[in-house]
């Protein structure tokens, strides 16, 4: 093959322009692996990369989607052979990096891990970086040494991709569920999830106080500002918030208190650049542990085709749960 059926972003004077259209395999970038990728799926990120909302993506042309599992075609790194199964998340794919929006792609051996037995690829790429991500903000929260018996953990921006599967994973792991969201018609969505409680997210977008009154012991945040900075100020004391999003914004108005008077932690979570190794502890413990009727419960699939429709739709909040994209 040599042409291949891809998402290609392109800029000019006039500005971004997208659409599904060939794309020469010579083209590709380096890398040790080729593989042939049958799904990908949706991140808020993939959404402002395709809506050019925000600078996501540093090179043009570039192919978008941040996530893929597919079968390596061909490759001289000595840990992969033609026929392996693999998954890769992050790395600057659809950034930096042509990405997975695409019949094929070539990449860095050590991008990529094998696909954990117990999932198939449109498993994985349900889960894709935003379950990921959700699994790697339980394993922070439980490396600062928080278990559910110290109280309630929330979770914000609970009907998007890393908020729907934080839910099921933190309910599933025994903890009583706060579920955040600006959707009240989604409470019965989030309750199949596992969440105990719906919060409306307006009880957390006002300037807060340095200190409130203490509500939850952990929480995994999506949205960030005022929201984050709210989060902080309920927390318990000891307890620990892990923040991987900013759909609220970059910004912190917060203060210092909920840290030096609480004992309250704010835990950072990376998942583009996060090291192997705890890649390989992330994707074995999601195959063990996040049910797979919810994960299909949360799940749509669609074609590469209207993979354009659905990124702006993300970033509109128009999205609920996870979606698959199907490349092949």
């Amino acid at each position: 093959m040599s042409t291949f059926r891809a998402v290609v972003i392109d800029k000019n004077e006039s500005g971004q322009s997208v659409g599904v259209r060939s794309f020469d395999e010579a083209d590709l970038m380096d890398g040790d692996v080729t593989v042939r990728v049958s799904h990908s799926t949706l991140n808020y990120k993939d959404g402002l990369a395709i809506t050019g909302k925000a600078p996501v993506v540093r090179r043009f042309p570039m192919i978008p989607g941040v996530d893929l599992a597919g079968v390596v075609e061909a490759s001289s790194d000595p840990a992969f052979k033609p026929g392996d199964a693999v998954v890769l998340n992050g790395w600057g794919l659809g950034e930096t990096h042509l990405g997975a929006y695409a019949e094929k792609v070539r990449v860095k051996g050590d991008w990529l891990i094998p696909l954990p037995q117990a999932l198939s690829a449109e498993q994985a790429m349900a889960v894709g970086t935003a379950g990921y991500t959700a699994m790697l903000c339980l394993m922070a929260l439980e490396r600062h040494g928080l278990r559910p018996e110290r109280g309630p953990a929330i979770v914000t921006g609970a009907v998007g991709g890393v908020g729907s599967v934080a839910v099921a994973l933190l309910a599933r792991a025994g903890w009583h569920v706060i579920a955040s969201t600006g959707r009240p018609e989604e409470a019965d969505y989030l309750k199949s999830l596992g969440a105990a409680e719906i919060l409306d997210r307006s009880e957390l977008a006002g300037p807060g106080r340095p200190l409130a009154k203490e509500r939850w012991a952990a929480g995994i945040d999506t949205v960030g500002s005022t929201t984050l900075a709210n989060l902080l100020s309920m927390t318990k004391y000891g307890g620990a918030i892990a923040a991987c999003g900013l759909a609220g914004g970059m910004d912190l108005p917060a203060t210092v208190a909920p840290f030096i008077l609480r004992n309250v932690a704010l835990l950072g979570v990376d998942s583009v650049m996060a090291p192997k190794a705890l890649r390989m502890e992330a994707w074995s413990r999601i195959a063990r542990e996040l049910d797979h009727g919810k994960l299909a419960a949360m799940t749509t699939v669609i074609p590469l085709d209207r993979v354009l429709e659905a990124g702006r739709a993300i970033v509109e909040g128009r999205i609920k749960g996870r979606v698959v994209v199907e490349i092949a």
